[in-house]
């Protein structure tokens, strides 16, 4: 069982509210679609979050790159190991909490799946006068697009599975237009970038948090549905 959520943020209440509502085994997998919170003050106060879901939790997180977060590969903790068919990023006394590599392609009980993490944050601003945490490697950066790209041409642009934080332009505008709380985008380049994946990439699901809304939107020209989570719990399962 692969299950996908949206930001948690450091709340995980949802998350435990699951536990004894299934039987878990060792290849089940949740998946957060980035701003998860274990990865935000650095040093004992993240360590104490990792303690307790190490303990609490039956199954992996697999964590996608957010931008309320560090990148896994900023912290000096973080070690790239092979995982699912790519690679992934783990620290040793957490191996139950595993960030993904943006741009590997995973196999995820057959679905071939890219990862296409980070968001331009639109509260930077209030972020940095308030001196919270903001990381000015939030988005995907030029190599970490060219490698993703290299990924996908060497896939033949063709997966089952798109997993990102953002969102295509298109959809974005869209998800926005039915309410976001909370959500401006003022920095549009990373849904931009992922505009032009999506134009090109065959795909049979796409899924996306960042947006802060639960939405199914209408993709006529791909015959499906993409989805934007956020406090749901979906089975992920190809339509």
């Amino acid at each position: 069982m692969i299950l996908v959520t949206g930001d948690t943020h450091r709340d995980f209440k949802r998350i435990f509210a699951l536990l004894g509502r299934f039987t878990w085994g060792p290849d089940d997998l949740l998946i957060i679609l980035g701003d998860v919170g274990i990865n935000y003050f650095g040093g004992i106060q993240d360590r104490k979050v990792k303690i307790m879901l190490a303990w609490e939790l039956p199954m992996p997180l697999m964590c996608v790159h957010g931008n309320h977060e560090r990148r896994p590969e900023s912290l000096g903790t973080y070690s790239e190991v092979p995982w699912k068919g790519g690679i992934a990023y783990l620290e040793p006394d957490f191996p139950k909490l595993i960030f993904a590599k943006d741009g590997e392609i995973y196999d995820l009980d057959g679905m071939k799946t890219v990862v296409l993490g980070g968001a331009a944050s639109p509260d930077k601003d209030a972020r940095l006068a308030n001196g919270w945490g903001w990381w000015p490697d939030e988005e995907p950066s030029e190599e970490i697009k060219a490698r993703a790209e290299a990924s996908l041409v060497a896939a033949g642009w063709k997966v089952d599975v798109v997993l990102s934080h953002a969102a295509p332009a298109s959809f974005a505008r869209e998800i926005l237009a039915q309410g976001s709380p909370g959500v401006k985008i003022k920095q549009w380049a990373p849904e931009l970038w992922l505009e032009q994946i999506e134009n090109r990439l065959e795909y049979k699901a796409w899924f996306c948090g960042h947006y802060h809304r639960d939405l199914a939107v209408p993709n006529p020209r791909r015959g499906m549905k993409f989805r934007c989570v956020n406090h749901d719990i979906l089975e992920l399962v190809l339509p």
